[in-house]
């Protein structure tokens, strides 16, 4: 499946949860990931993020597709992270 996550996490946690999510998404922006991700692996993710976040205080958000091609991504300036470069 495809997803894109976007975290809003206080400032102290902040260094764990991208260090987390870099491991399974790519980064994009600042608190923003995207990718292809299997079923397990985002339950992985998740259960990982519940350690680090205060669930009265931080929220992470996941917006999930079957696959890319059904989201339309358009980009206005400079994109933060160019996944093209990738070899």
């Amino acid at each position: 499946m495809y997803v894109i996550l976007v975290y809003d996490i206080e400032e102290k946690r902040v260094g764990k949860m991208l260090k987390l999510c870099r491991r399974y998404l790519n980064w994009i922006q600042n608190s923003v990931f995207e990718g292809e991700i299997t079923g397990v692996k985002l339950k992985e993710l998740e259960y990982e993020a519940k350690q680090i976040m205060n669930i009265e205080k931080d929220s992470l958000i996941l917006f999930k597709s079957r696959e890319e091609r059904w989201l339309n991504k358009e980009i206005i300036g400079k994109e933060k992270n160019d996944l093209d470069n990738i070899i």
